[in-house]
């Protein structure tokens, strides 16, 4: 089962970076650590859910300062308006309903 989850979060982050345009939810994570996956991500909405593998994509990992995973940093239009970071279990203590709101927040700001 470990060996799906190292396959899925490869397979998801290649060739997707941060769009520039719209809300954009993205889990930066990293294969040593995909039994911590973030797996609600693509269950948010009024969103677009991104994963990005850290060690595939160190240049991502370099420009959004990411220094624990899993970390999940909502953007708008490209810039970051929102980080949940892991504790030190490398596991996330935010949940699907604290990332929803911080997205409700951004797609109600637009009103």
């Amino acid at each position: 089962m470990r060996l799906f989850y190292i396959c899925l979060l490869a397979m998801i982050s290649v060739g997707m970076g941060i769009p520039d345009s719209g809300v954009c939810v993205v889990e930066f994570n990293a294969s040593f650590n995909a039994a911590n996956s973030v797996d609600w991500i693509d269950d948010l909405s009024d969103c677009k859910g991104r994963r990005v593998d850290i060690a595939a994509e160190p240049d991502l990992q370099r420009e959004h300062k990411i220094v624990v995973v899993p970390t999940v940093i909502v953007f708008n239009d490209g810039e970051e308006v929102e980080r949940f970071q892991a504790n030190i279990m490398m596991q996330l203590e935010a949940t699907q309903d604290d990332v929803q709101e911080a997205v409700d927040e951004i797609i109600m700001s637009d009103f």
